[in-house]
């Protein structure tokens, strides 16, 4: 969770609530320690407060910091709870369940490092009872040292499925609130696209039909008819954006399919974008593993990867390659886009596709936007990795073809 919405920040209060008042009975219910208040009773009441504190303030604070702040706190309290009251076998149960309380943040580091941590700590303490103590503070572990060591392995098992299994489900469930994420943007394109094109392109196309008339007006002196010339190449932008738009909202699905060699493809469209790259000196570099066929439109699969590699192209810095490799991944065609320029933020990334938006000064986000429709179209996919100043890599699969 991000943030606490208003249900989740009641639930998490009332459950902190219960724990808290848990914490605080095991402090004067029948605590052989409180007869003396000595050293270890105050510890053990400055360790509540000092969790209770954590646990309040967690929603204010959520932050990868105060969550490993968290997680020390519980290692320290539980772990001095086992070694102040050692005739309590219950204690060591505790110990065995402290990786569980990291699952609540879905952070794999943080769950994997409380789990490596909390078995190298066990099995001191178990190296410790059967070396030193051997059952005179704690004969319940003592007398069944192995049972209580493989009851314990079984525990950290039992938790690293539930994480596992957990985050499985969670990673599906973010997967298919992006796939939905983009099916609305697309909806909603498709829907102003609607719009744009017949509110706009009609007086676009009376405006610039005067303009061409005019434009062979002999009454009109050679500047102006330039500015007119000038106007209509304008209009023609215009057009070619709204487009766009229409290839969004009105998808051709009656386009011919057929069964495309990637090979051609790349190459065909290499040789087309080599001199383009060859202006700023990039070079593009193609490795294709032979036979990578696929059940597309050769057109619009051309439109994508033109798309890609030119934006590799152009965000690459002078001299730098532009590497390009397709090969078979188990039941899909794979296809890497390589290029060593600015790079993206994660937030750059998760918003490309969105209309309008663009890194490119004049960018109108939308060629990418029909890249995302055409891939979806063949069943594919399309992932980005990169970070700031080290590049970026673009990888497309689609369904492999056997020929």
């Amino acid at each position: 969770m991000k943030e606490f919405s208003r249900i989740n920040k009641r639930l998490y209060y009332t459950t902190m609530l219960f724990i808290n008042l848990l914490m605080v009975l095991g402090l004067f219910v029948d605590n052989p320690l409180m007869s003396d208040f000595g050293a270890g009773y105050i510890l053990h009441l400055l360790l509540v407060v000092i969790l209770i504190v954590f646990l309040l303030l967690y929603p204010k604070y959520e932050t990868q910091t105060f969550r490993v702040i968290i997680i020390i706190a519980v290692f320290v309290y539980f772990y001095t709870l086992f070694f102040l009251y050692p005739a309590t076998w219950s204690t060591f149960l505790f110990l065995c369940f402290i990786p569980a309380i990291s699952i609540l943040f879905f952070d794999s580091k943080l769950f994997y490092s409380s789990l490596f941590i909390n078995t190298v700590s066990v099995s001191v303490i178990f190296s410790y009872v059967f070396l030193i103590d051997q059952g005179a503070l704690f004969p319940h572990i003592y007398l069944d040292l192995a049972g209580n060591f493989l009851n314990f392995i079984g525990s950290q098992l039992i938790i690293y499925f539930i994480y596992y299994l957990s985050y499985l489900r969670l990673k599906k469930v973010q997967l298919y609130y992006e796939q939905v994420q983009q099916s609305e943007r697309l909806k909603a394109t498709g829907q102003l696209a609607a719009a744009v094109a017949h509110e706009i392109r009609n007086p676009l196309t009376v405006v610039k039909g005067f303009l061409q008339y005019y434009e062979k007006d002999s009454l009109f002196s050679k500047e102006k008819k330039d500015h007119f010339t000038l106007m209509i190449d304008e209009l023609n932008t215009a057009e070619q954006v709204i487009s766009q738009y229409l290839s969004i909202a009105k998808p051709n699905g009656n386009l011919k399919t057929e069964t495309v060699s990637i090979e051609v493809v790349l190459q065909s469209i290499t040789e087309l974008l080599q001199s383009y790259g060859l202006l700023r000196n990039n070079k593009i570099d193609l490795f294709i593993e032979e036979n990578c066929y696929v059940e597309a439109n050769v057109i619009e699969l051309k439109q994508v990867f033109i798309n890609i590699i030119k934006n590799a192209i152009e965000v690459s810095k002078v001299g730098d390659p532009v590497i390009i490799t397709a090969e078979k991944n188990k039941n899909f065609v794979e296809v890497k886009v390589v290029d060593y320029g600015i790079g993206m933020s994660e937030a750059e990334i998760k918003s490309l596709g969105t209309p309008f938006y663009s890194l490119k000064s004049k960018g109108t986000g939308l060629g990418l936007m029909i890249c995302y429709n055409i891939i979806g179209k063949y069943h594919g996919s399309i992932d980005f990795t990169s970070s700031k100043g080290e590049g970026t890599t673009v990888i497309v699969r689609f369904p492999i073809k056997k020929v």
